[in-house]
């Protein structure tokens, strides 16, 4: 908690800090980078920087953790500060992240606040803000270091490419096997590893993919999806790599599994499992999971695509949703859609639920935001909505 003095002081300058946190964080990575160069190198995702998506992550970060510190209990909103922090710490861990980084992130973050906001950064204000990054920074320092502990502290580990297949025009399943044969940590169903791999200029990009095999396996497997360029966005560097360059007999750097849309305690539990395009890949590990230990409450599956050919690990999906004793699915395609789907953008108006029913949701972020919406229409408590961001959580510049 906030000191009495700290919280009346950031009460009063959140506004301007919050109107200014855009300027802010992009002067921040300018700073941060002008003097790493490794970082943007090695690190952080150059796609995100690119497109400025890391920055809007970053800000919606602060600006919620701040908020959540000063508002009054009643006020807050149901997501609670650690289910956001235990989200960012996953992420860090993934990456390998060391607590005196937050060191440096701390030099370049309050001299881009003192650059933008000048002689209204006060001591006492300066004072006051450095307690809120301290209380965030600490917190995910010890969220990470006891999910290193748990991992056993190995950042990356050599794993061949043992399988390749072609799900749809646009992923590639790529099935791995460590290359020192030595035992490897389970995972659970819906947790990610990141791979690290060098590009042909040198840079080692690093980026998260959810594991879409089945736990206990002995071959772990991603399913990548090539992101192509847009007119405002450059092209996935790695994705694009992956595909074009890595072959079986390839190998790759992996981190231990990290993330925390995991299935806890489900036995017994009526489920919703809703995914849209990509997004599937978390949930085809959950409904493996669930068809092998046999959970027989209701399970309602519900994904969204642009037509069947989109829909990377189709078979998959449907044949583990098949074995579950008490299933429904639920398809919507933009296009083509087949007799046993329909054809549009998901709507649950008509999907019925199970009372106590638990959601997981992954997804493009419109797809999710709906879907939430039309769950606590539905009378799903706003707890039990769980959801998995692909990239930078912009969900947390709304929050």
């Amino acid at each position: 908690m906030l000191s009495e003095q700290s919280a009346a002081t950031v009460r009063a300058t959140l506004p301007a800090v919050g109107a200014a946190i855009g300027e802010i964080t992009e002067r921040f990575y300018a700073g941060l980078f002008a003097a790493h160069p490794e970082l943007l190198r090695d690190l952080f995702n150059r796609g995100n920087q690119a497109a400025g998506t890391q920055r809007q992550a970053l800000a919606g970060s602060i600006a919620a953790f701040a908020t959540r510190l000063v508002q009054p209990a009643q006020d807050r909103p149901q997501d609670r500060p650690d289910a956001m922090l235990t989200r960012i710490a996953h992420k860090h861990a993934s990456l390998g992240i060391a607590p005196e980084q937050y060191e440096v992130v701390h030099e370049h973050l309050f001299a881009a606040i003192a650059e933008v906001l000048g002689e209204a950064v006060t001591p006492e204000v300066a004072a006051a803000w450095d307690e809120v990054y301290w209380l965030m920074a600490n917190a995910l320092i010890a969220i990470e270091r006891r999910l290193y502990e748990e991992s056993g502290g190995d950042a990356w580990r050599e794993w061949e490419v043992v399988e390749r297949v072609r799900e749809t025009a646009d992923v590639v399943t790529f099935g791995l096997r460590p290359v020192d044969g030595a035992p490897v940590r389970d995972f659970r169903a819906g947790q990610y590893v990141s791979v690290r791999t060098q590009l042909p200029d040198g840079a080692r990009q690093i980026r998260q993919y959810s594991l879409s095999g089945a736990p206990g396996a002995d071959v772990r497997r991603i399913s990548v999806k090539r992101v192509p360029g847009g007119a405002t966005t450059p092209e996935g560097q790695v994705s694009n790599h992956l595909h074009a360059r890595v072959e079986v007999g390839s190998v790759l750097e992996l981190s231990e599994p990290y993330g925390d849309l995991v299935l806890a305690d489900a036995v017994g539990t009526p489920l919703l499992l809703a995914s849209a395009g990509i997004g599937v890949t978390p949930i085809v590990a959950m409904l493996a999971h669930l068809a092998a230990t046999g959970h027989d409450a209701p399970v309602t599956v519900v994904h969204a695509d642009r037509s069947p050919a989109d829909h990377a690990l189709r078979t998959d999906h449907e044949t583990y949703a098949a074995k579950l004793p008490d299933a429904s699915v639920h398809l919507w395609y933009e296009r083509e859609a087949p007799s046993h789907a329909r054809t549009g953008l998901a709507d649950l108006t008509d999907v019925p639920l199970a009372p106590g029913t638990r959601a997981y949701l992954c997804g493009p972020l419109p797809f999710m935001r709906a879907v939430r919406a039309q769950l606590i229409e539905k009378g799903v408590a706003p707890a039990d909505v769980h959801y998995e961001v692909f990239g930078p959580d912009l969900w947390l510049a709304r929050a």
